[in-house]
């Protein structure tokens, strides 16, 4: 069972806190950005570009920074 906990920990480099505090974070941000498409839903002209811009702002900070970070390990 540790095993299984500790290795996405090991893989993003990141401690059980650190990474409670980061997918809190994420979550968070995209149910909030989930109640504004839905309020965009209902009144087109607010919010037009939130969930676009949230979606790419999560992505740079999930993908491309882990990415980066995971090259830099690898670099001599």
């Amino acid at each position: 069972m540790t095993r299984i906990l500790t290795a996405h920990l090991r893989d993003v480099g990141e401690s059980y806190g650190e990474h409670l505090v980061a997918a809190s974070g994420f979550g968070m941000r995209m149910i909030a950005a989930g109640a504004l498409c839905v309020l965009h839903g209902v009144f087109p002209f607010l919010c037009q570009q939130t969930a676009s811009e949230t979606v790419r702002r999560l992505h740079d900070e999930m993908v491309v920074k882990r990415r980066r970070a995971y090259q830099e390990d690898w670099v001599i």
